[in-house]
């Protein structure tokens, strides 16, 4: 067997070093800050649209994410 740092799947150090700093990175360009303004609703009707979607996704969920709750990055504006 090879190096602990090789594992693959769902355990795979590396990849998950690499996307973190990725994620990191993104998030000190600014670009998670000019994501969110391009993702807001250009008019009432899409925001309406966007809600019901929400909606309809949120009653195929099983519950909030506990990071949510706790404040975790899932839950970070």
């Amino acid at each position: 067997m090879g190096k602990k740092d090789e594992i693959q799947g769902e355990g795979d150090y590396k990849s998950a070093r690499k996307f973190n700093q990725a994620e990191r990175d993104f998030v000190k360009s600014g670009g998670a800050e000019r994501a969110a303004h391009e993702a807001e609703p250009k008019s009432d009707s899409e925001a309406l649209e966007m809600l019901r979607s929400e909606k309809i996704g949120r009653s195929h969920s099983k519950g909030e994410d506990g990071a949510n709750k706790r404040g975790g990055s899932a839950g970070q504006k």
